[in-house]
């Protein structure tokens, strides 16, 4: 019975985390490639928040490709223009962040809101 109560906040946070949809990446040559290939192993959330110059997604590519991403040798050169294309330095992708602190509500009672009583 034990082992439910631990398990049901997993199954449920895993629920809610698969429904929260994954951004699309930008039209461009190849971009449904590079939606396969790097989507095999994680989420496109790792892709779009990337500012990477383009040294460093050559090197990004070619550690992936190294680690067992299925990239063509014939592909690779248009994986890294368009990686570097669309998530470069001017990448303009704004993360979900946490509010800053001067953002959290207080509680009635002069507490703010997530954070515990006193240790």
């Amino acid at each position: 019975m034990w082992r439910s109560a631990y398990l049901f906040p997993l199954i449920l946070g895993g629920t809610v985390w698969a429904q929260t949809p994954a951004p699309q990446l930008p039209a461009g040559p190849l971009q449904q490639k590079v939606a396969t290939t790097c989507t095999e192993c994680h989420d496109a959330n790792i892709l779009v928040q990337q500012r990477l110059e383009k040294k460093l997604w050559i090197k990004e590519v070619d550690k992936m490709t190294k680690w067992g991403a299925l990239v063509d040798p014939a592909d690779r050169d248009g994986f890294i223009e368009y990686l570097s294309t669309h998530f470069g330095p001017d990448n303009t992708f704004i993360p979900r962040q946490n509010p800053p602190a001067g953002q959290i509500k207080a509680k009635p009672g002069g507490k703010k809101a997530g954070i515990s009583g006193s240790r």
